[in-house]
Formats: structure tokens, sequence, C-alpha cells
């Protein structure tokens, strides 16, 4: 982990697991099932599962598989929250957490690059690893906690049908039909 990562860890600590479970719970009765929040939830815990899979791995094949998964998950995931969901947020007048959205999925992409070309068996895979899975608990935190019920609350239902059509077809888009969830 280098410098900068350090000082980001220290001076924003990740919320609790206590608090995770508390957003999670809220945002999961809050979705409908099969909405656009739903599916976000489902892939989640996805999310969730896929880095337990990377680091459960006991040699080279299997974690660099293992990792692309990860990573097409990953990818797919936030291109369909920035086509349909962060616009949905800026629109509800929510530009700063939808601005926020933005960076943090494309800072995450951009540590999924720099984890590719480290060793996979290695101490500092493993630390890379671990960085980003807490950034993308903390995002998903920020999103299960108020973004998106808020937007849930505020958005027409009209909008929100074509929001869960949409965020369906560009997560399908990217990580195909037979994605884990």
């Amino acid at each position: 982990m280098s410098i900068i990562d350090r000082f980001i860890a220290a001076v924003t600590p990740p919320e609790s697991a206590e608090a995770r479970l508390e957003a999670r719970t809220k945002a999961t009765n809050a979705a409908m099932p099969g909405d656009w929040l739903d599916q976000i939830l489902q892939h989640h815990i996805d999310l969730e599962d896929a880095f337990a899979d990377v680091k459960a791995t006991t040699d080279v094949a299997s974690r660099t598989v293992a990792t692309k998964l990860l990573g097409v998950l990953l990818t797919g995931h936030a291109i369909a929250e920035e086509a349909i969901i962060y616009p949905a947020l800026a629109q509800g007048g929510e530009k700063a957490h939808a601005g926020i959205g933005y960076d943090e999925q494309a800072m995450v992409k951009v540590q999924m690059a720099l984890l590719e070309k480290l060793d996979p068996m290695s101490k500092d895979f493993i630390d890379k690893l671990e960085h980003i899975e807490g950034a993308v608990k903390h995002h998903m935190y920020a999103e299960e906690g108020n973004w998106f019920l808020d937007l849930k609350e505020t958005t027409p239902v009209e909008d929100q049908t074509l929001m869960t059509k949409r965020y369906a077809e560009e997560y399908a888009r990217y990580v195909g039909a037979d994605a884990p969830s």
C-alpha cells in the first residue's frame, strides 16, 4: 500500500460491520423484488462474494481466474450505475453524490489495473486487493446508507420502472446473461 493509500485509510476509517449491516437492511427493506435497488443490492452481495473467492484461492491459475471475474463484475456494476443511477442522482439534486460515485468507481478501475500487474500470490497483491475491497465496501455503504434510499423516495414510479429496465440491460450488456445474479 502506498503512502497516500495509508494516509487515506488513516483519515477515513472504515465503517463498522454493524453500520454496514444496518444500511444494507434499510436498503433491502426499501427495495422491491427485481427493481433497480434490488438488483444493485444483489450485485453488491455478488461483489462481496467475488472478493472472498479471490482471497480463498490457493494457486496462481485459480486466483487469476477469480480476479478476472471480480474485475468483470466490478466493471459491469460500475457501468450500469454510471449510465443509469448516477444521472438520476444528479437530476434529483444530488450532483455531489453522483460525482463522488463516478470518482470512486474510476479509482477502483485504476486500482484493479494496478492489481493485475502484481504477482497474484504475493502479499502486495493481497494488500492491494484488501485496499480495493475496503474502498468498494465504503462506496456500497454510502449508496445503501442514504444515496439510493433518498433516490428511491424522490423518484417517480414511472422513472423507477425505466431505471430498473435500463440498469438490467446495461449490466447484462457488460457482464452477460450468465452473470452470478
